[in-house]
């Protein structure tokens, strides 16, 4: 952005609109596929009703279809179907909208019992409905590509480009652009103006000069678009570089280095139309937030509705195995680190969650026999589905530590309260792969967290289902679980 001493639009000079492109995906084409899938999965119990010789006029159904849009309007977006970065394949495509229907199918179930309608449905056509719909949908959503592609091929031309500046984030792009043939971009060269020892061998692309020569080669190539990929160190000669290209029609965008950083759910943003660039953010904003906290409610209600006899069970053994309440509630830390009660089946004779708390070890003394078994099978992690539903908590997410440990374990390891800027789960990524339990030596820590970072860095709600699964294949095969 260039700020000049006089604006012919002063009321608006610190106004600036921050869009948002769609590169994978023709945003267009994106907008359509969002709606015709969510009407196909919604619509579709129609004709398979017909089929089955069913009156479907009923406002039931009307009313069922109508919440089956909503939901599945929102549950495809979560899933990552319409990813802007790289094209899915058809198997993967189908495994999201597998994933986002049978979410959508638990939702509707759960609702169906909550207001009592579950029996004014045909069960023959509601099975075949939740069979079907993903992979008509799926088709729906390939043929809104391949059609739309078809009109956007005839009327939209290849755009020529020209990148300033070779280095990792402009080589990153060029490949990026190889790659993807549907972004419609064809890179004509590099322009730079330091020696090739010091910009290093170009893989794609060549050098067509220096960055003085930008505005004549613009307009001898007819190049539609220049990407500028030079440090912010260098502000005055991007603004020198953005003032010579005035008197041409190109499209300029600038690629910030955010690469430096160590993100966490970076993304582009604007306050009141000032744009901001989120280096450090939670996944979870936005529809996000809302599909996060809808699910936990439904898996939440769903396990504790299938577990409650065994919960019941456990219960009666806490309080004759050994004296003290049944459940323990422990102080901790949760989200934006404000202190939560996290709630368990107590497992040990005592109830440390003061200033000093002792790591469970193996053959613990203070371990009932009960407890001993609740531990190894993390059963006695059951009640915090309670949190879940109080909201405290989520049920894929960083494990809580003890509040001494965190205070601890924040001053020893970089950015270890990052992993505060999400709710803690019952279990996460770190635990399925192997983090849990005692941690002997700094170092196991840190991967803890790593893995915990990592997850907040790559979440999606496949991500979340890959994690729960992994949880019951690791869960009675835990050494660690003690």
């Amino acid at each position: 952005m260039i700020n000049h001493p006089i604006s012919p639009f002063p009321n608006y000079q610190n106004k600036i609109t921050v869009s948002r492109t769609y590169y994978g995906e023709h945003a267009g084409v994106v907008f359509l596929q969002r709606l015709i899938n969510a009407f196909v999965a919604s619509a579709s119990i129609y004709p398979i009703g017909l089929i089955y010789g069913t009156h479907m006029e009923k406002p039931y159904y009307s009313g069922l279809s109508i919440v089956t849009f909503m939901l599945a309007l929102g549950m495809f977006e979560a899933v990552g179907i319409y990813q802007a970065r790289t094209r899915l394949s058809f198997q993967s495509l189908l495994r999201r909208f597998t994933l986002a229907w049978i979410i959508v199918v638990f939702e509707l179930l759960f609702l169906g019992y909550a207001i009592k309608l579950s029996e004014v449905y045909s069960r023959k056509i509601l099975l075949t409905w939740f069979i079907a719909s993903p992979m008509l949908t799926l088709l729906a959503h390939e043929a809104v590509r391949f059609l739309c592609y078809r009109i956007f091929n005839l009327k939209y031309k290849t755009r020529h480009a020209i990148i300033i500046g070779i280095n990792d984030l402009s080589r990153q792009l060029v490949e990026t652009i190889k790659y993807n043939k549907r972004l419609g971009i064809e890179v004509d060269g590099f322009l730079d103006d330091r020696a090739k020892d010091r910009t290093g061998a170009l893989t794609e692309g060549h050098l067509l000069g220096r960055l003085s020569e930008l505005p004549t080669l613009t307009r001898q190539r007819k190049i539609d678009t220049i990407f500028i990929a030079l440090p912010l160190t260098q502000q005055q000669r991007i603004i020198d570089l953005v003032d010579a290209l005035r008197d041409t029609t190109a499209s300029i965008y600038y690629l910030p280095n955010v690469l430096l950083f160590d993100l966490i759910q970076a993304r582009l943003d604007d306050i009141d139309g000032v744009p901001v660039v989120a280096l450090c953010e939670t996944p979870f904003y936005g529809m996000k937030a809302l599909v996060k906290r809808l699910s936990d409610i439904v898996m939440a209600t769903f396990i504790l509705f299938l577990l409650s006899p065994l919960m019941l069970l456990i219960a009666i053994g806490v309080k004759l195995s050994s004296p003290g309440p049944i459940l323990f509630k422990q102080h901790r830390y949760g989200l934006d680190g404000q202190e939560i009660l996290v709630y368990k089946f107590r497992s040990m004779t005592v109830c440390e969650d003061g200033e000093t708390v002792t790591q469970a070890t193996r053959s613990d003394p203070r371990t009932t026999p009960l407890g001993f078994f609740l531990r190894h099978t993390s059963l006695d992690e059951l009640p915090q589905f309670i949190n879940v539903l109080q909201g405290s908590m989520s049920v894929i997410g960083p494990r809580p530590h003890a509040v001494v440990h965190n205070e601890q374990y924040r001053k020893k390891i970089k950015g270890y309260m990052i992993r505060h800027k999400v709710k803690p789960g019952i279990t996460g990524l770190a635990q399925v792969r192997g983090f849990r339990g005692e941690t002997k030596i700094l170092e196991e820590m840190e991967a803890r967290v790593e893995s915990d970072i990592e997850y907040m860095r790559n979440w999606s709600l496949t991500l979340d289902f890959q994690i729960l699964l992994k949880t019951f294949l690791v869960l009675f095969n835990n050494e660690k679980a003690y």
